[in-house]
């Protein structure tokens, strides 16, 4: 422990007065937590997801508009040249060229979106394609885009997939005899197999549907309009009032980073949604929910995909002091501006930070920091601290957290995203939910550690042609296991095309039951 940390603690110990551990549940003192009287501990919270955090996959209509909306921001992208039925390759040391009649990595580009035709292409060492040398010959030796790595995608009137590439010297690419690729084709004859400017365009893996795809493919000015229509019908009071009435007690409200530069974030997000988490907690004080503002996307991304707002699934956070420093600003504006209302009941630092790329040195000096910028402004918010995905030991935080009064782990349990559940029967993850994740959960929930959340966790499972009463079981296994969690559970989400993963209709229509 480290001078300054060791300092802050001692006085942070004395602003708390002391925690009182009852049965493993730490609790403040009466004169601490005498300003707010809701919610009480263990919480039952709904994920307020794809709401001010786009996640496309949730409302999948906001993407609708996007012209070319199949080439957002990381798509990644393999081109064949369709006469010569090779692709085009980014080799080391940044020779491209057009070789291999196989597609691997090195054959697979991401996209930089400028516009809707225009594009930069990110290879998989993270250098750009671009024209070297005034011959056309095309290099990935730029680490930062510039004019000479600008391309537009020319699509066929007949088939999307069928595509010319013009390079920023106005010349189409083509793949030539020697395997070189180079930019000085001229007029196009044919979309056919026989024009060597024409290439066959595949596109692979799962495309991203985040904030920065739909900011970026619809240009700030046109999503402006479309994602304030979607900030105020999407969640609004009355599903706060449905909330506190159904019996739930707290709302998990993911955020982005660049709300704390709202109203005029830097691009191509948009301003805005600063005032409606505003109206967010009026909603939750008029009806007495706590309150988890989460950081769902933190500065750089904290994980590859969509919800960290990354560009195209690349994972920077926490490479740098600054980037740290950064994420602890955001913090330190969202505490400051919220702790004075009854609602704020905890602060989430980060959701879902992803190992090895997020260091356990680095996310661990970002909690100690982010934890302290909290504790100048409330003494009675919780902070929570997500564990690391993949990082193989769901206990690596407890002795460090243990250091800090009323610290949170917070866990994720889906059988959704596991390729080990594809023939599980109905049984089996009951079974599972029982001996696996229970076992886990009572790993971190410890007498006189951090208090224990199971931030997200859904009734939605691989199961085919399930029946109602199933699913009733399933939710309710869940409910039981995570209910030893003693700072409480959160259903992920309040709202979601997709039926089970929608805790209203979940509701609604009696497949949960939260008011025994």
């Amino acid at each position: 422990m480290g001078r300054r940390e060791g300092i802050g603690l001692v006085l942070l110990c004395a602003s708390w007065l002391c925690a009182l551990c009852h049965g493993g549940r730490t609790t403040l003192t009466p004169a601490v937590k005498a300003s707010q009287s809701y919610p009480t501990l263990p919480v039952r919270a709904a994920c307020l997801g794809g709401w001010l955090v786009t996640e496309g996959w949730i409302f999948p209509p906001l993407f609708g508009g996007i012209p070319n909306n199949d080439l957002l921001d990381g798509t990644q992208l393999q081109f064949k040249s369709a006469l010569r039925k090779t692709y085009i390759t980014a080799d080391q040391g940044g020779a491209v060229t057009a070789n291999k009649t196989q597609a691997s990595t090195l054959e697979t580009f991401k996209l930089w979106r400028i516009n809707e035709t225009t594009f930069n292409f990110r290879t998989a060492g993270s250098q750009f394609l671009g024209i070297g040398a005034s011959d056309g010959i095309i290099v990935a030796t730029a680490t930062t885009p510039g004019l000479p790595e600008t391309f537009q995608i020319i699509r066929s009137p007949f088939d999307k997939n069928r595509v010319r590439i013009k390079a920023a010297n106005g010349y189409l690419v083509q793949a030539i005899a020697t395997g070189e690729v180079i930019a000085d084709y001229g007029e196009p004859t044919k979309w056919s197999d026989f024009d060597a400017s024409v290439f066959l365009m595949t596109i692979v893996g799962k495309q991203l549907q985040g904030e920065y795809q739909l900011c970026n493919g619809y240009g700030t000015d046109k999503a402006t309009p479309v994602l304030r229509k979607h900030w105020s019908t999407y969640v609004v009071e009355d599903d706060f009032k449905f909330l506190s009435s159904s019996g739930l007690t707290a709302v998990r409200i993911p955020v982005g980073w660049w709300i704390a530069s709202d109203p005029n974030p830097p691009a191509p997000y948009v301003g805005g949604s600063l005032q409606v988490l505003d109206n967010a907690f009026k909603w939750a004080e008029k009806y007495k929910l706590g309150v988890i503002i989460d950081l769902h996307a933190a500065p750089g991304s904290q994980n590859p995909w969509e919800h960290s707002s990354s560009r195209d699934g690349t994972q920077e956070w926490g490479r740098t002091d600054d980037n740290i420093a950064q994420t602890v600003q955001v913090i330190d504006f969202l505490a400051s501006r919220y702790a004075k209302s009854p609602s704020l009941f905890a602060v989430e630092l980060m959701n879902e930070p992803h190992a090895p790329h997020a260091s356990l040195e680095s996310l661990t000096k970002y909690y100690r920091d982010g934890y302290n910028a909290v504790r100048k402004y409330s003494s009675t918010a919780y902070v929570v601290m997500s564990n690391r995905l993949s990082s193989g030991n769901p206990t690596e935080l407890l002795q460090f957290a243990s250091k800090y009064p009323g610290a949170v782990i917070d866990v994720h349990y889906y059988t959704m995203f596991n390729s080990m559940f594809d023939n599980f029967t109905v049984e089996q993850n009951i079974d599972f939910i029982k001996s696996n994740f229970s076992v886990e959960l009572s790993a971190i929930t410890t007498q006189n550690g951090p208090l224990s959340f199971v931030g997200e966790w859904v009734a939605e499972w691989k199961v085919p042609n399930a029946t109602k009463e199933q699913y009733q079981t399933y939710a309710k296994a869940q409910m039981d296991a995570y209910g030893q969690a003693t700072f409480g559970w959160s259903y992920w989400t309040v709202k979601n095309i997709n039926n089970h993963w929608n805790l209203q209709w979940m509701i609604n229509n009696g497949y949960i039951s939260l008011k025994s």
